[in-house]
């Protein structure tokens, strides 16, 4: 439940960001005046089992969920959205945004997150029987697409940069990839990857389409992925500025560890 009064004495300055897949959910608690986690965890899904019934087992077994919080933020995580310039969004047409980049059908409802410091709407699919499942849970909680977080992040850390930069935010079983220049976009992209050479193979096509120069731009990863890993040695091997993201100041802010941070990126800055 969201406290709403304005009286100080009911509020307990904690907010709750849940995020979920079709492959489990994490989430953690922020002290809003520190802006510390103060607790987080993971949950994984198994496959070919009901979805509500896999998220009222996470609500049984993890009590933090079940608590009361000044604001809880819900994050869906799925690929199936598309980033629209603000002065050519119609609301009209916003099915429209999607059906050529993804399959979409006459029953799906589509949602918009407005990045507005850049005038950008990230137009997506949330997941609906998921938000009516937190519906029965929340009295009212906000939802956003990770990737309208992702987005933002990585243009916030373009800011007079003026090389371009590369970005990928690495999930098991896929990557974005977002390419940014002095807080423009150039590219964001969503691509399935099962070995290395899957995951090597859609970088360098990216910067091959992009007349990106491995040897002198820059490439940032962060997600789960570690320098132990074959994903980041087979892209240190083909590309010479190849680094895991720099999360040292807000893993300090957070008070968790870098790789926690690396891992958790999106969950910990919603």
């Amino acid at each position: 439940m969201v406290v709403t009064s304005n009286d100080i004495t009911q509020r307990n300055y904690k907010k709750l960001s849940i995020q979920v897949s079709l492959s489990g959910l994490s989430f953690c608690v922020f002290d809003t005046i520190t802006n510390k986690i103060i607790i987080y965890n993971s949950v994984a899904f198994q496959k070919n089992e009901v979805i509500d019934g896999q998220l009222w087992n996470a609500f049984i077994n993890n009590t933090t969920l079940s608590k009361s919080y000044d604001e809880i933020v819900v994050l869906h995580d799925n690929n199936i959205n598309t980033f629209v310039p603000k002065p050519l969004f119609d609301i009209n047409n916003i099915a429209s945004y999607l059906q050529y980049n993804v399959k979409v059908f006459e029953t799906d409802f589509f949602a918009v997150d407005e990045i507005n410091t850049y005038e950008i709407n990230n137009v997506y699919v949330p997941f609906v029987n998921i938000n009516n499942f937190l519906l029965d849970q929340f009295e009212s909680f906000d939802y956003k697409n990770t990737n309208s977080i992702l987005l933002q992040k990585m243009l916030d850390k373009s800011k007079n940069v003026d090389e371009k930069q590369v970005f990928v935010h690495v999930q098991e079983t896929h990557f974005e990839i977002v390419v940014v220049k002095n807080q423009q976009l150039l590219l964001f992209n969503s691509f399935e990857y099962n070995t290395a050479e899957d995951f090597i193979y859609y970088i360098l096509f990216t910067f091959e389409q992009l007349q990106l120069n491995p040897e002198l731009v820059s490439i940032s990863l962060f997600g789960a992925i570690s320098k132990e890993d074959a994903f980041y040695k087979i892209a240190y091997k083909f590309i010479r500025n190849c680094d895991l993201l720099d999360v040292s100041n807000q893993s300090k802010i957070h008070d968790v560890t870098e790789e926690e941070m690396l891992r958790h990126y999106i969950l910990f800055n919603s």
